[in-house]
This record gives C-alpha cells, structure tokens and sequence, in this order.
C-alpha cells in the first residue's frame, strides 16, 4: 500500500521514471492498470523481483540507475512472523541490505527505508526485524558517503492492507460481530496519502545517517475506532453489531511507541517531521561487517531458536 501510493505522488512530480518493484504480480498488474485507466502509466515501469536476491537486485539497479530509493518492502504481519521468523528475517533484514547495497553500487543519491513503531522496544519478531533493518541502514549510512541513508518511522495507516479499518468494514458490512484483541488496546494512526507525503518530505530533509519519525498524534483506542466506524453506518455498536474481544495475540502489545526511553526527538524543518536521536553517552554505530556476520550466523538457525534469538537481542 505504502510502495504503491509512493508511486503515485511521486509520479505527480512529473520524474523521468518510476520503477516499481514487487515480488507480487497481480499487485503490480493492478497496479499498472489502474494507473493506465487514469493515463499516468507513461513513466511508469513495474518489474517482479526478489529483495532478498542480491544478483537480482544488482541487475535491476545496474539497468534503471535511479537517484532515489523508497524500500517499503517488508513482511508486516506480527502474528504469522511470530510462526515464521526466518522469512521475517530474510525479507525484511537481508532484503533490506540486498537493496542498500545495490543502491549504493549505482551511485543512488538517497535511500529511504520505511519503518514501524513496532521497531521500538520490540516485542515481536516482526519488530525485531524492523529494528534491525534500522541498524542496517544506519551501517550502510556510517560507511557510504555517496548515498544518504535514512529510516522513517511511523505508525499504522489507514487502509493500508492488514489494517484493522478495512476488517472493521467487512466485518461490520457482514453484520459482525467486530473483532477487538483487547479494551485497552491503542495504536497511533494516520490516513495513507498523509504518511507518504510526510515520507517524501523525510527524503528531501535528509543528509544521510538519519532516523526519523512522523507525528501521528494522540494514540487511539482501537474500540473507539470501531464504534465510531459502526455508528457511521447507521449502526448502534453492541445493539446493531456486536463487538468480541478475542485476546492479544502472540508478539503483540496493548500500546506502541514511536521513541523508546533512551531517545529524544528533534524538530526539523517540517512542523510534523522529527528526527530521533540517540540519548545514550555512547550509542556507536554497529559495523557493517560485524552486523551482516552476526545475521548470516542467525539464518540457519532452527525456527524456535532463531525467534528466541532475535527476542534477545532486542531486550
């Protein structure tokens, strides 16, 4: 969702090309043809690719030479990464070195990598992938000077797929009942043309080494959301639609967080913008070298170890 709406605003500004690159062909193809309905596809080039394949990525780089990188690239589901934490890995970690480096190779002037809040402090495999891809960036960053290397993170958006609105809708269309994990749950918000608008912005501010993150407001409480979504239908919540409350799920947690307790925010040139800096007296950046040893010692690791590992290594 984030890579495709990223394509669309970025096409408004009328670049020589746009590559857009997915492991996913129908997405693509939808893709493309919608934005052939609208007359828009003309610049447009879509490719089916790997991240996690480096030749892959190499050749694509070596034949399109583009000046800005957006990788939104990632498995983002916290539950099923819980059950498969070595794709996890692979997808979101390697992948994410396999498109930093091929980067690089070309001479691309900025790369700009999409995180979560679920990066902070993380209690899933999935958030510590997303973690992890910061570091990887913050390496590559550290050791090329040519490409400016960046992370943006932020928190859910709307409508984007796997996000709750969306299933509230189906569910509430299908006469419920609405589906929460828990009362108290809370998560930060923001429309999807907002987020990518604020990312481009990021890209722009950048001058490489950078974390930032966007201002997404006051967390919402998930049953609240949903009762506003039912009444807008028409519809009385626990009346009309019944609501359940179905638990949290493995890796989840009740509340996130955009900044963890040993890091501050910082303005910057943009009112929403903040870049994150590291409060620690000593936070060295990891080396690259050291890093990429320390993953492809992890990658074979059975499934059960190598979740327990990258628990561990967060905490």
């Amino acid at each position: 969702s984030i890579g495709s709406e990223l394509c669309r605003q970025i096409l408004e500004f009328s670049p020589k090309r746009v590559v857009a690159v997915d492991v996913s062909e129908s997405g693509l193809y939808e893709f493309q043809a919608h934005l052939s309905l609208q007359g828009k596809s003309d610049r447009l080039r879509i490719r089916v690719a790997d991240v996690k394949d480096e030749n892959e990525m190499a050749e694509l780089f070596d034949k399109h030479r583009p000046n800005v990188v957006f990788h939104a690239a990632a498995y983002k589901h916290v539950p099923l990464m819980e059950e498969h934490p070595r794709f996890a890995l692979l997808t979101n970690v390697f992948g994410t070195l396999s498109v930093g480096r091929a980067a690089s190779a070309v001479g691309a002037e900025r790369f700009v990598f999409i995180s979560t809040d679920k990066a902070v402090s993380p209690s899933s495999v999935m958030g510590a992938t997303k973690m992890l891809g910061e570091k990887v960036v913050a390496a590559l960053a550290a050791e090329v000077e040519h490409t400016h290397f960046t992370a943006v993170r932020f928190g859910n958006v709307l409508a984007s797929r796997g996000s709750v609105a969306p299933l509230f809708e189906r569910q509430i269309k299908s006469g419920g009942p609405v589906t929460i994990t828990h009362p108290e749950m809370t998560r930060f918000f923001m429309t999807l043309p907002e987020a990518v608008r604020l990312v481009i912005q990021a890209a722009a501010l950048t001058g490489g080494g950078d974390l930032f993150m966007l201002d997404m407001g006051e967390r919402i409480r998930i049953l609240h959301l949903a009762e506003r979504m039912i009444r807008l239908r028409g519809l009385r919540p626990e009346v009309d639609i019944p609501i359940v409350f179905t638990g949290l799920r493995p890796g989840e947690k009740l509340h996130e967080q955009l900044l963890d307790t040993q890091e501050r925010r910082e303005p910057t040139q943009h009112p929403r913008v903040y870049r994150v800096l590291d409060q620690r007296a000593a936070a060295p950046v990891e080396k690259l070298a050291e890093l990429t040893d320390w993953l492809h010692g992890m990658q074979h690791l059975p499934e059960a170890e190598l979740a327990a590992t990258l628990r561990q290594y967060t905490q």
